[in-house]
């Protein structure tokens, strides 16, 4: 329970094992690894686990920290690490908040300080964006003049608390949280009033702070490596990638209608509910149905034409070549200019059905993105259709990786599942050829969507995504023009370039 008269009062927690459940700091270690580095990382840090574990129960866990930090970290561009830490570990921190700690923290309207093991800037966009500190207290990487990680972290930790609060006044922290580790013990005699866990349930007097969620996040990773999983995870992917390649040469042989019947035999599943409306030719109707899907994946418009059992086109913006070659449907480019997509669409609904998705953008997170409101100005024959899918080991849509491999994590996933509604065609009185405005009409089918989802709704686009995951603006084909003295790079250098680079990270 909060103790009464903190509402408004200066706070210190402690992030492992107080804020987050769990005191252990290895798994981020390893998503660092992973995503930063690549798999020999991953799998070179894990091997190194038994040995971190030995000098923690020697009471070495400095000397610990320090070697898990310099076997992740060592030789990383800055860059990479700070985009790991913005793109993928807020969400494994965020999945592991205590509610009765949070409350308490959050309770808090004064200073807010959460004090960490980690290197610094493994945990600071996480505690600052999601937990709303004003300081965060750790240990900072040093790094070379290449801007590349040492490895090594220059010391910092809890006398770095009394210097924030201990100024010329001398007004210490009213609330302390923190757990009966070295680092609590270091701070929590300078606060007032001290939690410790177990914590009570939260007070119902008091109301529960708003706690911003991780709606974008990046990685490959499903679960939190412990050395347990990330053990299963070396041992699976071999037979993994195996299984990826037999899936997709099957899907690519068989008709597309008999894929939701023979899934369940290599361990996948296509599940689909509501009725799906009848093809171009057995309608009054001269043009396709306009398929409005949520995006899930790169894989929705292949699911649905799965499921349909016919031909269906879709509609993209920045896919990869060998997803196009990949992919046992047509697809559609997009240029990004509304007059032309336009164009284009009409002319693809002329000839049957199109499947768009007009977040633009895949969400992982139960929220839907803005929907675009052109696919309402094409057709008023409108069917959205909820796209969902559930994954063990890995995600199947990247915003900083190859793309190209997207469609082969999904598969390399021991049971892949996705599910299919068709929640069927809009009614006329609520397309454009009832008077709605077509922001009206994108408005009303990402709110059904969302609601037969039980997701959220926001106003977040594209953009929104990729300047936090990547730092860019998401056009994939943007790039920067050379000098007028460069010359320009070979087709073959470049390919060979992105092979070699997808190697040393995978």
């Amino acid at each position: 329970m909060v103790p009464p008269g903190v509402a408004r009062r200066s706070v210190v927690a402690e992030l492992e094992g107080a804020l987050l459940r769990s005191a252990d700091t290895f798994p981020y270690f390893m998503l660092m690894a992973f995503e930063a580095s690549g798999l020999p990382r991953f799998a070179f840090l894990l091997a190194l686990w038994p040995l971190l574990r030995l000098l923690d129960l020697l009471g070495r866990a400095d000397l610990s920290l320090r070697l898990a930090a310099f076997a992740a970290t060592a030789g990383v561009p800055r860059a990479e690490i700070e985009a790991v830490s913005r793109a993928v570990l807020p969400k494994f921190m965020a999945d592991d908040v205590d509610p009765a700690a949070w409350d308490a923290f959050g309770s808090c309207s004064g200073r807010r300080v959460v004090v960490t093991r980690l290197p610094r800037v493994m945990a600071e966009w996480f505690a600052r964006e999601h937990l709303g500190a004003h300081h965060v207290v750790g240990c900072d990487l040093e790094y070379s003049r290449l801007k590349r990680s040492t490895g090594l972290v220059r010391a910092g930790g809890p006398d770095r608390v009394r210097e924030l609060f201990f100024d010329g006044a001398g007004d210490g922290p009213d609330l302390g949280i923190g757990s009966r580790s070295e680092t609590a013990r270091a701070f929590l005699p300078l606060c007032r009033r001290q939690l410790q866990p177990p914590f009570a349930a939260v007070d119902p007097t008091i109301t529960p702070p708003t706690f911003r969620p991780v709606i974008f996040h990046d990685g490959r990773l499903v679960c939190r490596p412990t050395p347990f999983m990330s053990l299963a995870i070396l041992v699976w992917l071999p037979l993994g990638a195996l299984v990826a390649f037999v899936r997709i040469a099957v899907g690519l042989m068989v008709p597309i209608w008999t894929i939701p019947h023979i899934a369940p035999i290599f361990g996948g599943a296509v599940i689909a509910h509501g009725r799906a409306p009848p093809p171009v030719g057995s309608s009054s109707s001269p043009s396709g149905v306009l398929f409005v899907c949520t995006h899930r994946t790169l894989m929705d418009p292949v699911v649905l034409a799965t499921v349909l059992g016919r031909r269906v086109a879709a509609v993209t913006y920045s896919i990869s070549r060998l997803s196009e070659v990949l992919s046992p449907i047509p697809t559609v480019r997009l240029t990004r200019d509304r007059g032309a997509d336009a164009a284009r669409m009409r002319a693809e609904l002329a000839r049957g059905d199109v499947a768009v998705c007009p977040e633009g953008t895949t969400c992982r997170e139960p929220f839907l993105l803005r929907f675009s409101a052109l696919f309402a100005e094409l057709s008023d024959r409108i069917v959205p259709v909820a796209m969902d899918y559930r994954v063990g080991l890995f995600h199947p849509t990247t915003a900083r990786g190859w793309k190209a491999m997207d469609p082969i994590f999904f598969f390399m996933n021991p049971r892949p599942v996705y599910e299919v509604t068709f929640l069927g065609q809009l009614p006329a009185e609520a397309t454009c050829a009832g008077g709605k405005s077509p922001v009206d009409v994108a408005n009303h089918v990402q709110r059904i969507l969302a609601a037969q989802l039980g997701f959220e709704c926001t106003s977040l686009t594209r953009k929104d995504k990729y300047r936090v995951l990547a730092g860019n603006d998401g056009i994939v084909n943007a790039k920067p023009q050379p000098a007028a003295d460069d010359e320009p790079t070979p087709w073959w250098q470049r390919r060979a370039q992105e092979v070699l680079g997808f190697l040393l990270h995978y």
